[in-house]
């Protein structure tokens, strides 16, 4: 099917609320497997290349863009390509030809300042291209000139106030809330804020992102969404799925060479891996 656009596939999770489940991807197996799994739950996805992937990649966007392209317009549930955490302004604007609807721009690291000024700039730009744009706000502090904190830091915190205006003066179509998660984590042992989270989505009449969702237990997942969280990223849960059967695999079949058979079965770990957390946001609305 056509590929489908993150601000529809968000537009109605918020509606419902519920979430969209947006899975970060590296290689073409991990493409594979998010469809994979997302049709084995028979749930709507959204597939990111962050630009640290495209860094991976030997700063090329269209290898990993048009594989996922092509996977997902063969695809038998709705998905949608996201560009994620995009600092260059070069990369912002190769999206729309590379086949995105979307874009997480990311100056959370300037003082907030600098954050709204560059996010403001890149809405323009964005908008006017038909892009739908995700923007992140960390702990307050940059207001005084000082370097806002890595929104995933440990204590990092998204105020309310701040995070109003921030969509306001930015004119941002979601926002990434810091609420106690990190990225790269691996454990699930991440506690998030669910009271700060009520009081973010009261106050931002956008919807709201969960990054590094790794880490968050099952329960705190089911909490998040049913306080307000539209979209609910996750990257390293997959690597882990994968690394893990691939070294299973090789731990058993000491004689293997041939790189398909250990990729299959990291692909086939990763998609199982999909379908699980698919499932886990969808719990939210089954107990509702």
């Amino acid at each position: 099917m056509p590929l489908a656009t993150t601000g529809a596939l968000l537009a109605r999770a918020a509606e419902d609320r519920s979430a969209v489940a947006a899975f970060n991807v590296i290689t073409l197996e991990h493409v594979e497997a998010v469809i994979a799994g997302a049709e084995a739950a028979g749930s709507p996805v959204v597939i990111q290349v962050s630009e640290n992937a495209v860094r991976f990649r030997h700063g090329h966007l269209l290898p990993l863009a048009r594989a996922a392209t092509a996977a997902a317009e063969r695809a038998h549930v709705p998905v949608a390509l996201h560009l994620d955490h995009v600092r260059s302004d070069d990369l912002l604007r190769q999206a729309p030809d590379a086949g995105f609807s979307s874009v997480m721009y990311d100056a959370s690291r300037l003082p907030y300042a600098g954050n709204l000024a560059a996010t403001a700039a890149a809405v323009v730009w964005a908008h006017a291209q038909g892009l739908w744009i995700e923007a992140e706000l960390g702990e307050v502090g940059g207001k005084d000139g000082r370097p806002a904190l890595d929104a995933h830091a440990p204590g990092a915190r998204t105020d309310p106030a701040e995070a109003r205006d921030f969509v306001a003066g930015t004119g941002v179509d979601a926002l990434a809330v810091a609420i106690g998660s990190a990225h790269a984590m691996t454990s699930r042992t991440a506690t998030l804020d669910h009271d700060l989270l009520g009081r973010l989505s009261a106050a931002v009449p956008v919807p709201l992102v969960l990054h590094g969702s790794s880490g968050v237990p099952d329960d705190g997942l089911v909490t998040a969404v049913a306080a307000g969280i539209a979209k609910v990223n996750v990257g390293t849960a997959l690597n882990m799925a994968m690394t893990a059967s691939v070294r299973r695999f090789l731990a058993d079949h000491p004689e293997a060479v041939d790189s398909r058979t250990y990729l299959g079965a990291g692909r086939e770990a990763m998609a199982r891996e999909v379908t699980r957390i698919i499932g886990v946001l969808a719990a939210r609305t089954t107990r509702a």
